[in-house]
């Protein structure tokens, strides 16, 4: 079940998102982001893969830390088929600077810093941060995205468990 990006808060303070809702059973958007080495990473990289989009405000906090660090841990029980990816507007310098700290090297991690389209087609761009809201989006492997959670107060953690098992049935 889809959790709305209606009413999303920050320790209950109110955030505007913008862009667009995604819904499950519709085609995920196209997006275009940056790895850490700087090239260019786009939406078909990852075409014929079931994926988790695990969104993210900053890695340098720690629900965004506890969250990408849960994916990291999880990856092995998904099977080759399952990419997570870790998103957030992080530059890609303090996103490997981080992944390398943590020991996380199971997931891909990019950011929408340099074109900044991730978050308006997910409808996670936070209007008064410029940052992404905390969400999670599962698609997969021909495009459909099966699972969104758009985290209602994004200080909490997301729901990994629905998360993962839509992952392992996509």
């Amino acid at each position: 079940m889809s959790k709305t990006n209606k009413g999303i808060t920050f320790k209950g303070n109110a955030l505007t998102l913008q862009g667009t809702e995604l819904k499950e059973g519709t085609r995920m958007p196209s997006f275009k982001l940056t790895a850490g080495d700087m090239s260019d990473l786009a939406s078909e990289s990852f075409n014929n893969k079931a994926l988790i989009i695990s969104v993210v405000p900053s890695l340098d906090t720690p629900v965004c830390s506890i969250q990408t660090k849960r994916f990291n841990q999880e990856t092995s029980s998904l099977g080759s088929n399952v990419v997570v990816l870790t998103v957030s507007l992080d530059l890609p310098f303090a996103q490997k600077r981080w992944c390398g700290a943590e020991g996380v090297e199971n997931v891909v991690v990019a950011s929408d810093y340099k074109y900044r389209e991730f978050g308006e087609k997910f409808g996670v761009h936070i209007k008064e941060w410029g940052l992404l809201s905390r969400a999670l989006f599962v698609v997969d492997a021909s495009g459909i995205i099966k699972h969104v959670e758009y985290v209602q107060d994004i200080s909490n953690e997301p729901d990994y468990v629905t998360a993962l098992t839509a992952a392992k049935t996509a």
